[in-house]
């Protein structure tokens, strides 16, 4: 026979499993930048814009990410995502971007990756490497937009605020933080990159008038990642019951020793 207790034991286990749930599941519902935060200095660093389907229903088709032309990205490389085209946009600034090796006078505006698709459950990362960061800011706001196979857009280009509640389709936002004061040279890009404009590596502020596009193709073929974060959710859920299972044994075990007593 199972004792109060052991039914709460049960019963808050159970709640600490949907909490995990839950949690992974929001996690995982917005479009994001990885990493989040790097220093200012940082340079040659790979980010993934993370996009996963919130979708139960319908594949998600077609992602674009908008880059802030206010401080721009000074330079960027594109690596091919399997199954996927990537059109990259450019824009060329009216005030160039000073750098110890010259003057960067066009930048990456858009990038909008089509053709492939990213099935309910799953979620795909799109890499790209900044030669440099943008200066004069502590946060780089960039505006993505995910198109699904029944033509239903979600427009992730909410700018979250200090101090308040996060909109329903919050931005993907990158945290500049203090430089390091070394190089701050980071994890270069994933092998395989294909080159989008990568003037210089070092960054001034700059602004933008007029575009041009470039166009490269990603490699076919290859599959979609699973979520990371719902395998953690199964794994924790699993440890959680193991732990009740082993309790509430006991305490039956210690019933059925005192009553045979």
């Amino acid at each position: 026979m199972r004792t109060p207790s052991a039914l709460r034991l049960a019963a808050a286990s159970a709640v600490a499993a949907a909490t995990v749930l839950a949690a992974a599941a929001t996690a995982s519902a917005h479009v994001i930048v990885d990493p989040s935060s790097v220093p200012k200095d940082t340079t040659d660093q790979t980010f993934a814009f993370r996009v996963p389907n919130e979708d139960d229903d319908n594949s998600t088709v077609k992602v674009e990410i908008d880059f802030p032309t206010d401080h721009p990205v000074p330079s960027a490389l594109v690596a091919p995502v399997p199954g996927w085209t990537d059109k990259i946009t450019t824009t060329k600034l009216t005030t160039p971007i000073h750098t110890d090796d010259g003057d960067v006078t066009e930048v990456v505006s858009q990038i909008v990756w089509t053709g492939g698709q990213i099935a309910p459950g799953h979620y795909q990362d799109f890499t790209v490497e900044f030669g440099a960061l943008p200066e004069g800011t502590d946060k780089v706001v960039f505006k993505a937009l995910q198109t699904y196979s029944n033509g239903n857009v979600v427009r992730w280009i909410d700018e979250p605020q200090a101090g308040q509640p996060e909109p329903k389709n919050p931005a993907p936002v990158l945290t500049l933080t203090a430089a390091t004061g070394d190089d701050g040279d980071s994890p270069s890009a994933a092998p395989g990159a294909t080159a989008g404009v990568k003037p210089a590596p070092a960054a001034k502020g700059g602004s933008a008038t007029t575009t041009t596009t470039t166009t490269t193709t990603a490699a076919a073929g290859g599959s979609d990642s699973t979520a990371r974060g719902l395998g953690i959710a199964g794994i924790v859920v699993g440890v959680l019951g193991t732990v009740a299972g082993v309790l509430l044994g006991r305490r039956g075990r210690g019933g059925d020793a005192g009553t045979s007593a």
